[in-house]
C-alpha cells in the first residue's frame, strides 16, 4: 500500500491539495495519505497530522506567523526524519515547504512539487536548491514545463486545476437570479483577497470607489464575494451597518460570472475571472518594507497571472501608490463604456483559456504521482 504526504501551507493550497487527493484515492483506493491542511484535505480523505498548523502568509511575516511556521517546520521536520513515505508531495507554498524538502532530501524522502514555486518571476536563488531536494515537479503553468527542465530540473506540465472545477460557459442572468441579483441592472464584485491582513488594506479603497462609481451609475449593484477563510466578523467591521454591497460566501465562481467588472486582488482569482470571461482590474497594496523588497526581486514586468500568461497587460494593474479609489473608477469607466475594451480583453481571456488545455490536471498530477512512486 502506498503511503504519501501531502503538505500545504495557504487556503488555496488546501482546495487543490483536496483535489490530487481525491483524484490519488480514485486511482488507487488503498493508498495512505496522511497530511498538513486544511478542512478541505480532511473531507477528501487526508488524515492531517495533530498538533502541526497550516501556515497562511504573505509578504513580511510578522512574529505569530514566523513563531508558528518556526514551530510547523520543526514539527515537520522531525516526523519526515522518523517516518518513512513512498513520496512527499508539496503544494505550493515554497517559504516552508522548500525548507521542509531540504530536510526530507537529507532523509532520502521521494519530493514532488505540484504547483511550481514561481521561480521565474522572483526567487531565482531557490533553483539550486530545488535542483538538488526535489525529485519532480507538476507544474500548472505552459510555459513552465520548459523553463525548469533547461535548468536540469525533471518537470511535467499537467494543466491547471481550476478548469476542473470550471464549465465552459455560463449564463449571466440564471446566475444572478441564483445569487438574488437583479437580472438587468450593472453589477461590480469585489475580491479583496483572502487573507484578513490584505483584505483589510484593500476593501476600505475599494469601497470608496464604489461610491464614486455609484454616483455616475444609479443602477449598480455591489457584490462582495467572501472568502471561506474570511470571518463575517472581519467584513462586518469593514463594511459597515448601513452598507449596500451583498454579501455573498463560498460562490467566487458564480459572482465572477454575475459580474459586469470585478475589482479583484492580485492572486488566483485574477485567473478565475479570465477563465469565466468576466472583464477585470488588478488591484493590490502591502506594506512598504514589503513592496521595496519585491521590487527588488521580481523580474518579470506584471504581478497578475493573466498578464504574465498574456505577456501583455491586458488588464490594467494598480498596485501600491497608484491603487487609490479615483485610479480605480477611472479604469472602471474606461471599461465600462467602451465595448471595444471589453471585446480586447474577452479576446485574450480565450487565448489564455485555450493555452491551458482542457481540465483533468489533479488527474494527471496522480498519474504522474503514482508512476514516479513505482518506478
Amino acid at each position: 500500500m502506498a503511503k504519501l504526504l501531502l503538505v500545504t501551507g495557504e487556503a488555496s493550497g488546501d482546495v487543490h491539495g483536496a483535489k490530487l487527493a481525491l483524484a490519488l484515492r480514485e486511482l488507487d483506493p488503498s493508498i495512505d495519505l496522511l497530511g498538513v491542511g486544511g478542512r478541505h484535505m480532511a473531507r477528501a480523505g487526508v488524515r492531517l497530522l495533530p498538533d502541526i498548523a497550516r501556515v497562511d502568509a504573505m509578504g513580511v511575516p510578522g512574529f505569530r506567523q514566523l513563531w508558528v511556521g518556526w514551530k510547523t517546520l520543526r514539527q515537520l521536520s522531525a516526523f519526515v526524519k522518523q517516518t518513512r513515505f513512498d513520496a512527499i508531495v508539496l503544494i505550493d507554498s515554497p517559504g516552508m515547504n522548500l525548507r521542509l524538502a531540504k530536510v526530507a532530501a537529507k532523509a532520502s524522502q521521494t519530493m514532488i512539487y505540484y504547483i511550481a514555486p514561481q521561480v521565474w518571476a522572483w526567487g531565482r536563488r531557490r533553483l539550486h536548491l530545488i535542483r538538488k531536494v526535489i525529485t519532480r515537479i507538476l507544474a500548472i503553468l505552459p510555459f513552465e514545463e520548459a523553463y525548469f527542465r533547461k535548468e536540469g530540473v525533471a518537470c511535467d506540465y499537467v494543466g491547471h486545476p481550476l478548469l476542473d472545477e470550471l464549465p465552459e460557459s455560463y449564463d449571466a442572468k440564471h446566475e444572478r437570479k441564483i445569487l438574488g441579483l437583479k437580472p438587468d441592472e450593472m453589477v461590480i464584485g469585489l475580491f479583496p483577497g483572502s487573507r484578513a491582513k490584505e483584505v483589510q488594506n484593500l476593501l476600505p479603497t475599494l469601497l470608496q470607489t464604489c461610491g464614486i462609481i455609484q454616483r455616475r451609475y444609479s443602477n449598480l449593484q455591489i457584490v462582495l464575494a467572501q472568502a471561506d477563510s474570511l470571518s463575517d466578523s472581519l467584513l462586518e467591521s469593514l463594511l459597515g451597518p448601513a452598507t449596500s454591497v451583498k454579501l455573498i460566501k463560498g460562490k467566487p465562481n458564480e459572482v465572477l460570472a454575475a459580474s459586469d467588472l470585478v475589482l479583484v486582488a492580485s492572486g488566483t482569482a485574477t485567473l478565475q475571472a479570465a477563465l469565466i470571461g468576466t472583464p477585470m482590474i488588478i488591484v493590490y497594496r502591502t506594506s512598504s518594507l514589503t513592496y521595496q523588497i519585491g521590487k527588488r526581486l521580481v523580474t518579470i514586468p506584471y504581478v497578475g497571472l493573466v498578464n504574465i500568461l498574456a505577456d501583455q497587460e491586458v488588464v490594467p494593474e494598480l498596485l501600491q501608490d497608484r491603487m487609490t479609489s479615483d485610479n480605480i473608477a477611472h479604469e472602471a469607466r474606461q471599461i465600462l463604456e467602451n465595448p471595444e475594451r471589453q471585446r480586447t480583453m474577452h479576446e485574450a481571456f480565450q487565448q489564455i483559456r485555450t493555452s491551458l488545455g482542457g481540465p483533468g490536471a489533479s488527474k494527471r498530477a496522480a498519474e504522474l504521482i503514482l508512476a514516479e512512486i513505482a518506478s
